[in-house]
């Protein structure tokens, strides 16, 4: 028996290519546009195989809340030991800079000189103690 295929997503304009090529190999699939829904925690999700697709930019197109329900779903489909691939761990990297920084650094992997903050005083003084010109600024989820 195949099992099913489920995009998790917030953007149809990047499944295109996705979906098409799952039509040409006959595989099942269906797509969840997690803009805005409902997690039921006491029913089981559908078996099957899910492909996360969400991104971190998806605040760009108005669907601000769409990272953390996805990030719901995926904890809700890993708790029921369903198989996510671009799963939770992936997703927390995807939404925060500052963790993929601080990964990247953890295996050597070098990345540039880089100040969080929050708040317009704020990113003001985290200029300053860059004492870097040009500098740049960068969302923490972009």
């Amino acid at each position: 028996m195949t099992k099913k295929v489920y995009v998790i997503h917030e953007n149809d304009d990047w499944t295109v290519h996705l979906t098409k090529r799952l039509d040409e190999l006959n595989i099942p699939y269906e797509t969840w546009h997690l803009d805005e829904g409902i997690v039921n925690l006491n029913e089981a999700p559908p078996e099957g195989i899910f492909y996360n697709r969400m991104s971190a930019s998806s605040h760009t197109r108005n669907h601000r809340y769409a990272p953390e329900l996805a990030t719901a779903v995926i904890d809700w489909l890993e708790f029921y030991g369903r198989k996510v691939l671009n799963g939770s761990n992936a997703l927390r990297l995807e939404i925060s800079k500052v963790k993929q920084y601080t990964q990247l650094e953890k295996y050597g992997i070098r990345v540039p000189k880089t100040v969080a903050a929050v708040g317009k005083e704020q990113i003001i003084e985290a200029a300053k103690a860059l004492n870097i010109v040009p500098f740049i600024t960068k969302h923490n989820r972009a």
